[in-house]
């Protein structure tokens, strides 16, 4: 099937599954913010394991129950878009880890949907 190549930008950030924002989760505020911005897409993934800058491991194989595991947020968006989202969520997250790279979105061409 024919398809088409369109340049977005791949933002991606790693929190924490505690971490809050105004009483909620800050994974959910973020989702929340972009879906309300009109952004592409927006995905959260709940990590098994990892761990950050302070080297304090985060893993669901200890003993006890972890809620304070990594979460990855995947945004993909038009380069501009991700600018503006990166200066609203400035003041959101504190802490983490945020990357940004180019990626491409695959579009059908030869099917109407």
């Amino acid at each position: 099937m024919p398809h088409t190549l369109v340049p977005v930008k791949q933002l991606t950030l790693f929190v924490n599954s505690t971490d809050q924002w105004h009483g909620q989760p800050l994974y959910s505020a973020i989702v929340r913010h972009c879906l309300d911005h009109g952004i592409a897409g927006a995905t959260v993934v709940r990590c098994i394991e990892g761990y950050g800058s302070h080297h304090h491991l985060h893993t669901t194989r200890l003993l006890q129950l972890s809620e304070d595991l990594p979460v990855r947020i995947e945004v993909i968006d038009t380069p501009e878009k991700v600018a503006k989202l990166l200066d609203a969520l400035d003041g959101m997250i504190d802490g983490g880890l945020t990357t940004i790279r180019d990626a491409d979105v695959v579009k059908p061409t030869g099917a109407s949907s």
